[in-house]
């Protein structure tokens, strides 16, 4: 995914609207929008950089849709897919966090065999 699809994601994840984003920045909103379009362009660096910071993620998450979890980060990055699954597993009750474990363990054990 680029700039464009992971931006969408993380609006989406954080539930924050372009026009908000345009607010807290200062970056106005049609050239957010543009930014979102299918054909938009990738903004230049200090722009993505404010984009990042206000969304508390890198400048890398949003080109890459990975971060890091260290400036030595060398397997573990987290994909934007990760995040949005860690924040709905967040919202789950106990009950519901053992049988996703469950699921996960099963899969685990079939894919060894």
């Amino acid at each position: 995914m680029g700039f464009r699809e992971n931006l969408k994601s993380e609006l989406s994840f954080q539930g924050i609207l372009v026009k908000e984003l345009s607010a807290r920045t200062g970056i106005n909103k049609r050239t957010l929008d543009n930014y979102l379009r299918e054909h938009g362009n990738i903004p230049p660096a200090d722009i993505a950089v404010k984009i990042a910071d206000e969304l508390d993620v890198s400048v890398e998450f949003l080109v890459t849709g990975k971060e890091r979890t260290d400036s030595a980060c060398t397997d573990v990055c987290y994909s934007a897919d990760v995040r949005i699954l860690a924040k709905k597993l967040s919202l789950m009750t106990e009950n519901e966090k053992k049988l996703v474990s469950a699921l996960v363990d099963e899969i685990e054990r079939q894919r060894i065999c």
